[in-house]
């Protein structure tokens, strides 16, 4: 009987291990994905922190999200009538603060998704959301024939060659250029592009050796 007694215990405290296990995971999660940190919740793919990633403005919901990154919330929006076809780009950092600032340095993950990559539309507008914690922008060049994106060398100021730049996108809650999209805002332009193959790029300092560059394929 005091064989018996004793394993009865034994699986009875195993059993409250587990939960309590269990409980400590699931806040932990919770912890994680939650609105202090510019995010909520929601269902993911196993390894990844998913967010809940909102609406970029002019009716498109943003893209997926990337394994690892936090996002901050926007607090504006692109109009719901911008001309041509809709672009959208999320630009994405792996700061976990919007105390996130200076210079960025080399080997800071950084991330620039653009959808679709191709599109049979010579004007378009392009609809940036920033959903990282630093500031970002957006210029449009042009990608010579057997280039790959992301081959472009930085100089000495951490930034690449602009010249025959097609557009750039770095104003807070508005259109055109300005002094750059600051976290959890969303800027916009409307670009006349002909058939060809273009780079979308980051160009604050370091930003594209970071990984802020993704080609764009107008047909």
């Amino acid at each position: 009987m005091l064989v018996r007694r004793m394993i009865r215990q034994g699986t009875l405290l195993l059993a409250v291990g587990l939960a309590v296990l269990s409980a400590g995971c699931s806040a932990a999660d919770t912890e994680f994905n939650s609105p202090m940190m510019g995010a909520m919740a929601t269902s993911a793919a196993p390894g990844w922190t998913v967010t809940e990633v909102p609406m970029s403005g002019a009716g498109h919901p943003m893209m997926g999200v990337q394994p690892g990154y936090n996002y901050s919330r926007l607090d504006c929006s692109a109009p719901n009538s911008l001309p041509g076809a809709i672009v959208t780009v999320m630009l994405g950092d792996m700061g976990m603060t919007q105390l996130m600032s200076g210079i960025a340095p080399l080997g800071t993950q950084m991330m620039l998704r653009a959808t679709p990559v191709s599109i049979s539309a010579d004007q378009i507008s392009l609809v940036v959301s920033n959903m990282g914690w630093r500031t970002h922008e957006l210029v449009v060049l042009p990608l010579a024939v057997g280039a790959a994106a992301g081959a472009r060398v930085p100089g000495s100021d951490g930034k690449v060659d602009e010249t025959g730049s097609l557009g750039e996108v770095s104003n807070s809650c508005g259109e055109g250029t300005g002094d750059g999209i600051v976290s959890g805002t969303v800027g916009w332009t409307t670009v006349t592009l002909p058939p060809g193959r273009y780079e979308l790029v980051c160009n604050l300092q370091n930003h594209y050796a970071n990984g802020m560059y993704q080609t764009l394929v107008v047909t």
